[in-house]
């Protein structure tokens, strides 16, 4: 069987549309339509454009039509934990906030006067940031936000764009377990928490799983785009669990790393793992596609790289990613480090000047050109990396031999061989656009053109190649290793 299947996959920077061409063996690649993405800032806060995004998802229906033909499904992915809240008459009652929004601050001292750290964690088994769904929900809360009082349905962005295109309302499995809301060993919302917290149960919505057939496009979709009868399939609308899907591993000891703006660094499990360990080490609990678990952490990714360049470009330096990239290799390595996931690097005013207090604050050398600054972010995310992987192997009782870097970040040659050198393992990286590839595959298992995730990876491993980094010279790295934990050590900003 052959076919043509379109993924469109939306991160915090850009999306794109990609269309998979299927032989019945192999899988290509076309990407049709590619758009910017980010927040607006308004004067009470960052927000989504969702509606400008949603005309660049038709936009791409329709490019996808006319390069390829008749598609056979289309199905979309996004970051997860942000979400829209829609009113009676299932109208959009605002724009969707941008994650990075202030208006969380301070709110786990608010939410956990209602339910403990310990409570919500056990319930959920998610990693605690103040960026997920349930403490900006608990945020609107505690600012009596008259959206929240008139909410009836909450879907998350995915679920927004897919209910625009068919009508449908739901809630995906993937994007769902982002919450902090779901319960992954009952397999269903965290009701029990949710209730206790104050949060409106009746928007949340009976939880579908990814493979799912949702139905077609609306009719004015159809005649705006071209594309009738085109059948919308769910993919695993979490971009994260579209990627892993796409990992081309084999036999057990071996970990992925989600390379993009965040670093999503982990495992799969066939059950949850929710200890005191996971709880310390401040781990999550994600489901990915079969209810496959994704242990793993979020690190603070290349958004470190991103925002320096932002600001750069500010002041008139303008530079590409392989300029930067280039700079920093040439600069000298070792000289200071970061801890990535400091709160002072969540949304900085500019994340040169942050890098620069938090090196000062810990008694560091402070970057003084460009490419010492992105060595200095490229070398801190190597060794954050090598810390997660660790902790996972002590929750696993097993070396991980094999790191699989797979999206967008592993076209950095660099930070590939610095994590193959500071973690002293294989580094395999690609495939690039594994969010969009996973979200192709796990349309087709729905399709029933493929049958188990085991099968979807063969294709990828038949269809793309990946590039090998061997350790060189890893004891340097012990020195410095031990220097970073002291940072670790050290108080957050």
């Amino acid at each position: 069987m052959s076919g043509k299947v379109l993924a469109f996959d939306l991160g915090a920077e850009s999306g794109r549309a990609v269309v998979g061409l299927w032989d019945g063996r192999r899988l290509e690649l076309r990407q049709v339509h590619r758009f910017p993405n980010g927040p607006v800032r308004l004067p009470d806060g960052m927000y989504w454009d969702a509606l400008r995004l949603f005309e660049e998802i038709k936009q791409g229906l329709q490019k996808a039509r006319e390069e390829v033909g008749a598609l056979d499904s289309v199905g979309i992915d996004t970051w997860g934990v942000d979400f829209a809240l829609l009113g009676r008459g299932q109208v959009l009652l605002s724009n969707p906030r941008h994650y990075r929004d202030p208006h969380t601050e301070g709110i786990f001292d608010y939410a956990f006067t209602r339910a403990s750290r310990e409570e919500i964690f056990h319930a959920t088994g998610i990693q605690f940031m103040r960026i997920n769904t349930l403490f900006q929900l608990l945020a609107l809360q505690r600012d009596h936000s008259p959206i929240l009082e008139n909410a009836r349905t909450l879907l998350l962005m995915a679920d927004l764009f897919h209910f625009w295109l068919t009508g449908r309302l739901t809630v995906e499995l993937t994007n769902a377990s982002t919450t902090q809301m779901y319960d992954p060993v009952a397999r269903d919302w965290a009701k029990p928490v949710v209730e206790k917290l104050g949060l409106p149960l009746k928007m949340l919505l009976p939880i579908t799983p990814p493979g799912t057939l949702l139905g077609t496009l609306l009719p004015h979709v159809a005649e705006e785009t071209g594309c009738r009868d085109l059948k919308v399939v769910l993919p695993a609308t979490h971009d994260t669990a579209s990627a892993v899907v796409a990992v081309p591993g084999r036999g057990e000891n071996w970990c992925y790393i989600s390379s993009g703006t965040w670093s999503l660094v982990g495992i799969e499990t066939p059950q949850p793992v929710i200890d005191a360990r996971t709880l310390t080490y401040n781990f999550t609990n994600e489901v990915g596609y079969s209810h496959r678990v994704r242990l793993l952490k979020n690190v603070m990714g290349l958004w470190l790289v991103q925002e320096c360049r932002r600001s750069w470009e500010r002041t008139g330096q303008r530079y590409s990613y392989d300029e930067l990239t280039s700079l920093a290799q040439a600069a000298p390595g070792r000289t200071a480090f970061i801890e990535p996931d400091d709160p002072a690097f969540l949304l900085p005013v500019s994340m040169p000047s942050a890098i620069a207090d938090y090196c000062r604050r810990t008694g560091q050398a402070v970057p003084d050109t460009p490419g010492l600054y992105i060595r200095v972010c490229l070398e801190s995310l190597a060794l954050k990396y090598r810390w997660v992987i660790e902790r996972l192997e002590e929750m696993l009782g097993r070396r991980l031999t094999t790191i699989h870097i797979v999206g967008g970040g592993s076209q950095n040659r660099l930070l590939n061989q610095l994590t193959a050198d500071c973690c002293n393992r294989v580094v395999l990286a690609g495939p690039v656009e594994a969010t969009s590839i996973g979200n192709i595959l796990v349309q087709m298992l729905g399709l029933g053109w493929l049958t188990n995730l085991e099968q979807a990876r063969e294709v990828v491993q038949q269809s793309f190649l990946v590039e090998r980094y061997e350790p060189q010279q890893p004891t340097v790295w012990e020195e410095a290793y031990a220097r970073f934990l002291r940072l670790l050590s050290q108080p957050a900003a």
